[in-house]
């Protein structure tokens, strides 16, 4: 792979982690029942906020850096 591509897969990198959060909290959302659960459901948002995208926006802040180091 060409160094000037690297931020097109880290791009795609970045939408799979976003795809990834919101099929993970929608599988959390079915299995969340309050009667077995005494964590509140945003607790579990919290969680794959943190899990998927933090790293989503580190891996997008480095993209936008890549691009433009290798733009010039």
């Amino acid at each position: 792979m060409k160094k000037e591509n690297i931020y097109k897969f880290l791009y795609a990198v970045c939408i799979f982690l976003i795809v990834a959060f919101v099929i993970r909290l929608g599988t959390d959302y079915f299995k969340y029942d309050n009667t077995n659960n005494s964590a509140p459901f945003y607790a579990f948002i919290i969680e794959r906020v943190v899990e998927f995208i933090v790293p989503s926006i580190v891996v997008f802040i480095v993209g936008k850096v890549m691009k433009k180091k290798y733009s010039k």
